[in-house]
């Protein structure tokens, strides 16, 4: 969930790693701090805040070749200087910068302790640093890679692992395991990330290293390992170009990338259309889950795996392809999954969906369906990401780099993406060529009919100004309003920090009703489906009590007075409507966290890509 970057060449070390870590501020993070060795000593710079007071902290004159940096997301102790990475051990030889949880930590802390090591930090990280210096100091013949392999047999847990040794100022050690780590490859120098976006800038071409390898880089080249098999060399990977830019990470004109992403929804949809609709059969092309047919129809039910805004995404999926393919589909939460000792079924298609490909929990799914031989296919956002290389195959969001915790563009075209899936599925069985060329024209309707919502912006900021001191609201919704009305929840949850609760519409009467008051407004999503008369009439139970209603429709005919506010979006294929309704939730948080004040991109305690348990 942290940010690493590193780098060994011939350039300033220092401009190199606070721009890489100013580029992963996404993920989320509470401290930065960096080490480099100047003049055959190291320097480390800390700071508690963000990575602007880093910069400002470090000495312009500390010039160096080589170094490593680091945004922390707490975990072990509170996030303040001391706990900032990178750590070192006693005497300043070797630095380390850490992702993921070491489970045995404690233990490791008491045996360094008794050693008479004495701790400074509250850290798992800390102890790697100690462990592996005292791996050196045992055997001065070993090479920095040989001490860091076996600190690490010593280590349970998760890790992306960075270290730098001061008496070796030509190379940098890393290592991999359950923590993503990317290698990119210059001219006459080398970089390391826990993700592309802090390279893009400076290369495009890169290696992702695999869980249980380590790898040496210097500035001309890199040699990688395996932990296991007595340190046998991994096997070569050609290195891949990333489909990116330096400046898709760009701000450009706007204040913030949650605005920026929302309004890059429209091209977003269309690349992940194109080339993928079958106009002549009235279907989709899905060539990247590499079933034919056959394999297609011996499918008896889909079963998506998500996290967050990703498991609501999947909801959305498995009403389409309910819909459109009449098979069973649901959707789990994958941090769930592995837990309940699953029944997987060997014909039941399971679609793992990630935003970055790196979610642990959803990895962990992955891999618990791959022990028990289930068919599995991914849904991600980045080539190469670890859930992209775990399943072989699956389908790519392309949806272009997402920067914002909260996600937006991304999440939409999962539900775009889960729509084709849909297509694909119904028209191997029984859905007919003209209800598949209704959807196929749906599908290419959407990027406008988005343009269309993002030019009522104003509007809807109007309404989210209006609600934003409410302390809780309530999200309401019917079959296909339900998983919009669980992502509208959600949305307004982790950026403005108003409570949100999402509820069934038809089990309001059931409990949650006793909540209604004139300080509880209540979104109640209404598709233009056959439940409008019964959303309306839930309306009416909510503004008997006293409740503001913000109605969220695709109903032409639904006059402003059925509600306290009205928000509108254009009609669109039924089973494609969900997609549209979830649009304007996305503008409706983002102004009402923007009214409040809040850190929009950076919202606290949370991370872009949650690569812990």
């Amino acid at each position: 969930m942290c940010g690493i970057v590193g780098y060994v060449g011939k350039r300033d070390a220092t401009p190199v790693l606070v721009e890489g870590l100013h580029r992963l501020e996404y993920r989320g993070y509470d401290s930065a701090g960096l080490a480099v060795v100047h003049r055959g000593r190291l320097q480390v710079t800390k700071t508690a805040g963000r990575v602007a007071d880093l910069r400002a902290k470090v000495q312009p004159a500390t010039k160096s070749t080589i170094g490593i940096g680091h945004t922390r997301w707490a975990t072990h102790g509170e996030p303040n200087e001391v706990n900032a990475h990178p750590h070192t051990d006693t005497a300043g030889r070797i630095a380390v910068v850490h992702n993921g949880i070491i489970e045995n930590a404690e233990q490791l802390r008491d045996q360094l302790t008794a050693a008479g090591v004495k701790l400074v930090s509250d850290t798992d990280t800390e102890a790697l640093a100690h462990m592996i210096a005292a791996e050196i100091a045992a055997d001065p013949t070993l090479s920095l890679s040989e001490a860091t392999c076996r600190t690490l047999n010593r280590v349970e847990g998760a890790y992306g692992l960075v270290v730098l040794d001061t008496k070796r100022p030509d190379q940098l050690v890393v290592a991999r395991n359950g923590s993503p780590i990317v290698l990119g490859i210059g001219e006459s120098e080398m970089y390391v990330a826990s993700d592309v976006a802090a390279l893009v800038r400076y290369t495009r071409q890169v290696v992702y290293l695999e869980d249980g390898e380590v790898a040496t880089l210097h500035s001309g080249d890199y040699q990688t390992k395996t932990l296991t098999d007595n340190g046998a060399p991994a096997a070569a990977r050609a290195p891949m170009i990333v489909d990116a830019e330096a400046g898709d990470y760009e701000l450009g004109t706007y204040p913030d990338y949650m605005s920026k992403e929302i309004h890059e929804q429209p091209e977003a949809i269309r690349r992940a259309l194109r080339g993928r609709l079958d106009e002549r059969f009235a279907t989709a092309r899905l060539g990247g889950i590499n079933l034919d047919a056959r394999e297609l129809r011996s499918i008896r039910q889909v079963k998506f795996l998500g996290c967050g805004s990703a498991y609501y995404a999947g909801q959305m999926g498995a009403a389409i392809i309910e819909e459109l393919a009449r098979i069973p589909a649901d959707a789990e939460p994958a941090s769930e999954f592995r837990y309940r000792s699953p029944v997987v079924d060997p014909d039941t298609l399971y679609v793992a969906v990630s935003q970055s490909g790196e979610t642990s929990d959803t990895l962990m799914a992955v891999q618990e369906l791959k022990r028990k031989g289930g068919q599995v296919i991914g849904t991600v956002n980045v080539v190469g990401s670890a859930i992209s290389r775990e399943t072989g195959h699956g389908i790519l969001l392309h949806a272009g780099p997402e920067v914002a915790v909260a996600s937006t563009k991304a999440l939409t075209n999962m539900a775009v993406n889960f729509a084709l899936l849909g297509l694909l599925l119904g028209r191997v069985r029984d859905l007919s060529a003209a209800s598949g060329d209704r959807i196929v024209n749906g599908l290419r309707n959407l990027p406008a009919q988005v343009a269309d919502i993002l030019a009522t912006q104003t509007e809807i900021a109007a309404v989210a100004h209006l609600y934003a001191a409410a302390d809780h609201m309530f999200f309401i919704g019917r079959v296909r309003g339900w998983p919009v009305a669980r992502e509208g929840a959600q949305k307004l949850k982790e950026i403005s920090y108003v409570h949100a609760e999402a509820y069934q519409a038809g089990e309001l009467k059931h409990g949650p009703l006793a909540l209604i008051q004139p300080e509880m407004p209540s979104v109640v999503v209404i598709p233009s489906d056959d439940l409008v008369a019964k959303n309306l009439s839930t309306i009416e139970q909510i503004k008997a009590r006293g409740g503001p209603v913000i109605a969220l429709t695709s109903v032409h005919d639904l006059p402003d007075s059925a509600a306290d506010a009205v928000i509108r979006v254009p009609r669109a294929e039924p089973e494609l409507e969900p997609i549209l309704l979830n649009i304007p939730l996305q503008i409706f948080a983002y102004h009402a966290a923007a009214k409040l004040g809040r850190d929009i991109d950076k919202p606290r305690n949370l991370a872009k890509s949650v690569t812990v348990e």
